[in-house]
């Protein structure tokens, strides 16, 4: 008897998160929805957050922005591989860009390409870093992104 009611039990908990699980329609449609809402943002991103913590020399300070590649860099391969790169945000202030290619793909950029950006600003007095911008693969951190020609690399 114990046995039955374990396996009705089972079956209808199976039954359950089968029907809670969205079609392939309605994943694309969750997607889409997504990728909507990362491009609506990353075209309302601003600077002014990334400005203020320079002038601050605050850091870990998640900020949203966009600006100009001005310069691609060389890997840096020790520990956990990171793409580097140059973004000029304003006239006076230039970021380093240390983008995880362990855990999010490689951004395919060029010197004048424009981006926005979702990640973690640290001051130094050269502009600041911005990093994590790639998804927090344990949930322990906000997941960040780069947005590039509409596809976001996270």
């Amino acid at each position: 008897m114990m046995r039955l009611k374990n396996s009705l039990w089972l079956a209808l908990l199976a039954l359950c998160l089968s029907a809670c699980q969205p079609s392939q329609a309605e994943y694309a449609q969750l997607v889409e929805a997504d990728a909507k809402s990362s491009i609506v943002s990353a075209d309302k991103a601003d600077n002014s957050a990334i400005v203020a913590a320079f002038h601050a020399k605050k850091s870990d300070v998640q900020v949203s922005g966009k600006g100009v590649v001005s310069k691609l860099l060389n890997d840096d391969n020790k520990g956990a591989r990171h793409q580097k790169f140059l973004v000029k945000i304003n006239a006076q202030q230039t970021l380093l860009f240390a983008h995880n290619i362990d855990l999010a793909p490689r951004v395919p950029l060029q010197a004048g390409d424009e981006i926005s950006f979702y990640g973690e600003y640290v001051y130094n007095p050269k502009g600041g870093i911005i990093h994590w911008t790639h998804h927090a693969p344990r949930g322990d951190h906000v997941a960040g992104w780069i947005m590039h020609n509409g596809i976001k690399y996270q």
